[in-house]
């Protein structure tokens, strides 16, 4: 007689085996059903020109466009520095706060947005003009190559805050910019 815990990783496989065997696929012939694809991670900006218009906030590519605005609007400039396709955190921050209705309707009349992507997969590559707006925005501002990293600058482009990933979604992220910027 076998010992009790050696009874339990047999009784998986053996069940493993049962279900494989019962599964449609493996005796029947049935209609192919195309495989769900797992939600991907939406960036604000992967190879896009200066604004994006799909995105739930206008977010531009182009930090001299940013400052401009800022100044024009008199609005603080938000400046996103990511990952989008390698960095865990980056990706969480984009599905958790940047791509959610509550933060565009928050950022909408009180913040310039500006996000530079840094993707390594071949794939996701930005265009050269983008590159180089993107290396130009992190010679500024993410010298230490810091992923991810939200920056916050006055309309005359000052640095007034820098901080990593903040948990919590858009009210956190906006309790966050209310604590450094009171005024927004």
């Amino acid at each position: 007689m076998m010992p009790l815990t050696a009874k339990g990783p047999l009784l998986a496989i053996a069940l493993g085996c049962l279900l494989i065997s019962a599964s449609p696929a493996a005796g029947q012939h049935t209609a192919a059903v195309p495989a769900q694809a797992a939600p991907q991670p939406v960036s604000p900006l992967i190879s896009a020109p200066q604004v994006l218009v799909d995105s739930p906030a206008a977010w531009l590519s182009d930090l001299g466009a940013a400052q401009a605005q800022a100044k024009a609007t008199n609005r603080p400039v938000l400046v996103v520095f990511s990952g989008s396709d390698w960095c865990k955190p980056c990706i969480i921050y984009e599905q958790e706060v940047f791509s959610q209705p509550a933060f565009a309707a928050y950022a909408k009349d009180r913040l310039v947005l500006a996000h530079f992507d840094f993707p390594r997969q071949k794939r996701n590559k930005p265009t050269a003009a983008q590159l180089k707006l993107n290396e130009t925005a992190a010679a500024q501002l993410n010298r230490s190559g810091d992923f991810p990293l939200a920056v916050l600058l006055s309309p005359e482009g000052q640095v007034l805050a820098k901080t990593g990933y903040i948990a919590g979604g858009p009210a956190a992220f906006e309790a966050y910019l209310k604590k450094v910027l009171p005024t927004l």
